[in-house]
């Protein structure tokens, strides 16, 4: 089973947890507002944790040790950045996926 962060809960991050948990996985959501998990409807069987998805303390509630993929969705380019950089180098995780929404980031 793999253990997969989705930071951010809005329309992508939620549909996106969704399948990933309906598919097996062990699916952790992150956002900062608490009002944002709403998003995941009732059939969600993963866990949620309010706060900032590059917080380390944040990060280690959700499972980043133990965790195969960081997948950060939220509406900022920076924010994601961050998330897959503290994921990667700090924690080591081997898959991180950063949603983009200006192509100049991509090479971040």
């Amino acid at each position: 089973m793999r253990n997969v962060i989705v930071v951010g809960c809005g329309r992508v991050g939620s549909r996106l947890a969704g399948m990933l948990s309906d598919n097996g996985a062990n699916v952790c959501v992150i956002d900062r507002k608490a009002e944002a998990f709403n998003n995941l409807g009732r059939n969600f069987n993963g866990s949620t944790v309010q706060g900032l998805g590059y917080d380390e303390d944040t990060l280690v509630k959700a499972g980043v040790e133990d965790s195969d993929v960081v997948a950060a969705v939220t509406e900022s380019d920076n924010a994601n950045l961050m998330v897959t950089e503290v994921a990667s180098r700090l924690y080591g995780v081997p898959h991180v996926i950063a949603r983009l929404y200006n192509h100049d980031h991509e090479r971040a």
